[in-house]
């Protein structure tokens, strides 16, 4: 049922076949209303017209055999059999008649010959088992029949709408296929073109080419790419500058607290500030540092969070739990990937810590969910309340009991979102049934499960 459901809504949604559906819809719709209206509209001229032909053929084929001698009568009705398709029979008492149906033109067609020829004028679909059009005429007080063949009554079969109906509503829809195609590709390519831009890749240029409106959208399009690379390399640039420009008095004035003759708490104060000066230096370089996905590697993370597992465990006021798939692999950037770990497992650490101990309790957790690879990290700690889970992510955000830390620039988990997108993957906070926070991450398996999962 709710794959059923999901289709449904995939056909509801789809653009494409909204307007493949919709052009469907109104040519069937079209095409119905023209054939109803034309046999509407056609009927009873056509039916009057046969009427006519009929009564021409009657009157025309019992005048020549009236007038004709009758040595001559045999050979005639041979010619108007080989010629004209006409043939006459007797009528006989014990003819065998099956009437036909009181359908389509035979109202007015009947009523139109009877009007001429006779109330008493029969008609027949067979006679002994004979088809055709049979209707009957009088010379004298002798009864004939004469038959037509019926293709001459009825020029076009039911068949015969039926089949031009099917190929027409066929041609129909390849052309509403060619028409939804041709209306959607353009929004596909820019949909598409999007994503990549979502995920920090670098599209190729859309075509500026077709209609003035796609024209004009492609080209807007092309040029705020362009001008976002110029964005990000200017930004790289300037705070790769501020970076030098910063560090280098930073780093003669670390020297010159080393050297002073100062009391320890203020020499360590000092180095504190400055300490975290640089780091918060380090924590803008590393939210603007642009990701190269020409540099990703096949990385099997499974290895790389035990490792990071084992480096934490080292830590005095750290006890770290793992619970590790072995051999998952995804493609990235090896110093990027253990650079989220690492900050998530440092935000665990100043942020997590277990109520009523000095320790903090972090998990570690790697696994494979479908064609992903998931990565989880959770602590112990109060958590966060669930409408402060969207704000944490955005950069220079921190909640109100980490501003009193005055650690970093709260651009941790705003650096963590942004290198996870660019694999990607996608980031996901929520609080644990047990107590404390935890961060999943997930990212597009790469490798040999990749390879599987496609077989």
């Amino acid at each position: 049922m709710l794959l059923a459901t999901n289709r449904l809504g995939w056909l509801r949604s789809g653009l494409f076949w909204r307007t493949f559906f919709l052009l469907s819809f109104l040519i069937t719709a079209s095409l119905a209303a023209w054939v109803v209206s034309f046999r509407m509209v056609e009927r009873t001229p056509r039916a009057q017209q046969l009427a006519a032909q009929v009564i021409s053929i009657v009157t025309v084929t019992r005048a020549a055999l009236t007038h004709s001698a009758p040595d001559l009568r045999r050979e005639l009705l041979f010619d108007l059999a080989s010629n004209e398709g006409i043939r006459i029979y007797p009528l006989e008492k014990t003819d065998v008649v099956v009437q036909p149906p009181y359908t389509g033109l035979q109202p007015v067609l009947q009523t139109d010959v009877r009007a001429r020829l006779g109330e008493d004028t029969k008609f027949a679909a067979k006679v002994n088992d004979v088809a055709g059009f049979w209707v009957s005429f009088k010379i004298e007080d002798d009864e004939y029949w004469l038959r037509l063949d019926r293709d001459r009554i009825e020029r076009v079969s039911g068949i015969q709408w039926i089949g031009w109906g099917t190929m027409t509503f066929l041609l129909a829809l390849l052309g509403a296929v060619f028409i939804s195609r041709l209306i959607n590709q353009p929004l596909a390519q820019l949909t598409t073109a999007t994503r990549a831009i979502a995920k920090g890749k670098q599209p190729d240029p859309l075509p500026e080419k077709g209609p003035t409106e796609i024209k004009e959208a492609n080209r807007s399009f092309n040029q705020m790419v362009s001008d976002l690379n110029r964005v990000e390399s200017d930004r790289a640039v300037i705070l790769a500058g501020i970076s030098h420009d910063l560090r280098t008095p930073l780093a003669r004035m670390q020297l010159e607290v080393e050297m002073a003759k100062l009391p320890d708490d203020a020499r360590l104060g000092m180095q504190s500030d400055l300490s975290q000066m640089d780091a918060i230096i380090g924590q803008f370089l590393d939210y603007a540092k642009p990701t190269d996905v020409a540099s990703f590697v096949p990385i099997d993370i499974s290895t790389l969070i035990a490792d990071i597992g084992r480096e934490t465990e080292r830590l005095p006021d750290t006890t770290v739990k793992t619970a590790i798939m072995p051999g998952v692999e995804v493609r990235g950037n090896p110093t990027d990937l253990r650079r989220v770990v690492n900050n998530l497992i440092e935000n665990a650490r100043r942020y997590g810590r277990t109520a009523g101990i000095d320790i903090t309790e972090i998990d570690l957790a790697c696994h494979i969910e479908g064609d992903k690879a998931i990565v989880e990290v959770g602590d112990h700690g109060p958590g966060v309340p669930e409408q402060d889970m969207e704000r944490l992510i955005r950069p220079f955000t921190r909640m109100d009991t980490a501003r009193s830390q005055a650690n970093g620039a709260g651009l941790g988990l705003a650096i963590v979102d942004r290198v996870v997108k660019r694999h990607g993957g996608l980031l996901r906070l929520q609080n644990r049934s047990s107590g404390g926070l935890a961060v999943r991450i997930s990212l597009p398996l790469g490798g040999k499960q990749a390879a599987s999962d496609s077989d």
